[in-house]
Protein backbone atom coordinates (compact mmCIF):
# COMPACT_ATOMS: atom_id res chain seq x y z
CA UNK A 1 0.00 0.00 0.00
CA UNK A 2 0.99 3.10 -0.47
CA UNK A 3 0.82 5.91 1.69
CA UNK A 4 1.20 9.16 0.04
CA UNK A 5 -0.57 12.21 1.47
CA UNK A 6 -3.15 13.65 -0.91
CA UNK A 7 -4.41 17.29 -0.58
CA UNK A 8 -7.83 16.72 0.78
CA UNK A 9 -5.51 15.65 4.06
CA UNK A 10 -3.85 18.72 4.37
CA UNK A 11 -7.10 20.45 5.64
CA UNK A 12 -7.86 21.34 8.82
CA UNK A 13 -8.68 18.69 11.44
CA UNK A 14 -11.69 18.70 13.76
CA UNK A 15 -9.71 20.04 17.10
CA UNK A 16 -7.72 22.38 15.07
CA UNK A 17 -8.04 26.53 15.79
CA UNK A 18 -10.66 27.83 13.90
CA UNK A 19 -12.84 25.21 13.63
CA UNK A 20 -16.41 24.74 14.57
CA UNK A 21 -15.76 21.60 16.79
CA UNK A 22 -12.52 23.52 19.20
CA UNK A 23 -15.07 26.38 19.17
CA UNK A 24 -17.58 24.17 20.94
CA UNK A 25 -15.09 22.11 22.59
CA UNK A 26 -14.74 24.40 25.74
CA UNK A 27 -18.64 24.19 26.45
CA UNK A 28 -18.69 20.17 25.49
CA UNK A 29 -16.06 20.11 28.29
CA UNK A 30 -17.96 22.11 30.73
CA UNK A 31 -21.05 20.24 30.40
CA UNK A 32 -19.14 16.81 31.23
CA UNK A 33 -17.37 18.51 34.46
CA UNK A 34 -20.64 20.14 35.70
CA UNK A 35 -22.65 16.68 35.50
CA UNK A 36 -19.71 15.05 37.00
CA UNK A 37 -19.52 17.22 39.44
CA UNK A 38 -23.30 17.50 40.29
CA UNK A 39 -23.51 13.40 40.17
CA UNK A 40 -20.51 12.87 42.58
CA UNK A 41 -22.32 15.53 45.14
CA UNK A 42 -25.35 14.12 44.92
CA UNK A 43 -24.35 10.57 45.94
CA UNK A 44 -22.66 12.25 48.72
CA UNK A 45 -25.53 14.01 49.65
CA UNK A 46 -27.52 10.93 49.19
CA UNK A 47 -24.77 8.80 50.86
CA UNK A 48 -25.14 11.24 54.35
CA UNK A 49 -28.88 10.94 54.64
CA UNK A 50 -28.20 7.00 54.41
CA UNK A 51 -25.35 6.97 57.34
CA UNK A 52 -27.97 9.45 59.40
CA UNK A 53 -30.98 7.06 59.15
CA UNK A 54 -28.56 4.23 60.10
CA UNK A 55 -27.97 6.48 63.23
CA UNK A 56 -24.63 7.72 62.66
CA UNK A 57 -23.92 11.45 64.23
CA UNK A 58 -22.09 13.07 61.07
CA UNK A 59 -24.92 15.37 60.79
CA UNK A 60 -23.28 18.33 59.72
CA UNK A 61 -21.34 16.08 56.54
CA UNK A 62 -24.90 15.92 55.25
CA UNK A 63 -25.67 19.57 55.65
CA UNK A 64 -22.46 20.39 53.98
CA UNK A 65 -23.19 18.05 50.63
CA UNK A 66 -26.51 19.14 50.06
CA UNK A 67 -25.48 22.83 50.53
CA UNK A 68 -22.83 22.54 47.97
CA UNK A 69 -25.01 19.98 45.58
CA UNK A 70 -28.20 23.30 45.72
CA UNK A 71 -24.91 25.89 45.21
CA UNK A 72 -24.10 24.17 41.85
CA UNK A 73 -27.12 22.94 40.78
CA UNK A 74 -27.80 26.95 41.10
CA UNK A 75 -24.66 28.21 39.22
CA UNK A 76 -25.44 25.37 36.74
CA UNK A 77 -28.90 26.62 35.85
CA UNK A 78 -27.51 30.42 35.95
CA UNK A 79 -24.77 29.53 33.46
CA UNK A 80 -27.64 27.51 31.48
CA UNK A 81 -30.03 29.85 30.70
CA UNK A 82 -27.23 32.75 30.03
CA UNK A 83 -25.88 30.32 27.47
CA UNK A 84 -22.29 30.80 28.45
CA UNK A 85 -19.99 28.37 29.77
CA UNK A 86 -18.34 28.64 32.85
Amino acid sequence: MDERQTPADSRLGDLEPGTRQRAQLRTRLSDIAWTALCVVLALWAVWTVVDLARGATAWAYSAVAWVLLAAALVVRTMAMRRRTSL
